[in-house]
């Protein structure tokens, strides 16, 4: 199947590393330009030079008010157009719903959430028919997640504003999706994982509440982005997607 992403171009934040990278990867496989953002600049050139000539890295923090407007640029100055954003960003710190303090949960407000709704509303400025907004959230949007209190507040949140986006943009062509990762073998899954002190019984049990029976990869969930992000994509919009193996015990 053609997707349709040869020539296009595309932001895709918190890309230096595990999901954002490997949806990058796949957009520049197919031919798009990829703007890849990250905290640290020069994480950020260096995911961009593995991906390739189709690829440059900026550094940003989605909670710095300038970040979306400078991606968007970015995009444009160094590909000529701007087609959609993939808004993905670092987990919050894990803990329970007493361990995680003010200063916590502003930061992860900051980041997490009022970041991902300034560069949705930046980008639905500068959209046009085609266009597409995607949101990396969490199986956590569904059910909460033990010990992952913080996203468990923010992430439904996410969903909702995503949703709504969704009908307000429809009539102008643009589409809003929310993908949901499940257990992807990531560096973050595996520092959550290291929490409960043994690892791979960690792993081994939850594997086994999968129907797949295994953690999925990067590149899974890379390659459904990519579609989900592409024109091939052109009539899904307002849904949140689970990418999880089948986990998710609800239809």
């Amino acid at each position: 199947m053609d997707l349709g992403l040869k020539d296009r171009a595309y932001v895709v934040t918190g890309a230096s590393r595990g999901l954002g990278f490997a949806t990058a990867c796949e957009l520049a496989a197919e031919g798009a330009g990829v703007v890849v953002s990250g905290r640290d600049a020069a994480a950020a050139a260096a995911a961009a030079e593995k991906i390739g000539p189709r690829a440059v890295g900026v550094g940003a923090d989605n909670a710095d008010p300038t970040a979306a407007e400078r991606l968007v640029a970015t995009a444009r100055e160094r590909f000529g157009r701007f087609d959609g954003v993939l808004i993905s960003v670092g987990g919050p710190p894990p803990g329970s719903a007493a361990d995680n303090g003010d200063d916590q949960w502003q930061a992860a407000f900051e980041s997490v959430f009022l970041g991902a709704v300034r560069m949705a509303r930046t980008a639905a400025a500068e959209l046009g028919e085609g266009g597409v907004i995607g949101f990396v959230l969490s199986a956590s949007v569904h059910e909460p997640i033990p010990g992952l209190a913080i996203s468990n507040g923010l992430r439904p949140g996410l969903a909702g504003f995503a949703k709504s986006l969704s009908v307000d943009l429809g009539p102008r062509g643009i589409r809003v999706v929310g993908l949901l990762p499940g257990r992807i073998n990531t560096d973050r899954l595996r520092e959550l994982d290291a929490l409960s002190g043994d690892p791979e019984a960690t792993r081994a049990r939850r594997s086994q509440a999968i129907p797949l029976g295994r953690y999925g990869n990067p590149e899974e969930f890379g390659r459904t982005a990519a579609f989900v992000l592409s024109p091939a994509a052109s009539y899904l919009t307002g849904v949140m997607l689970p990418v999880d193996g089948g986990a998710r015990h609800g239809f």
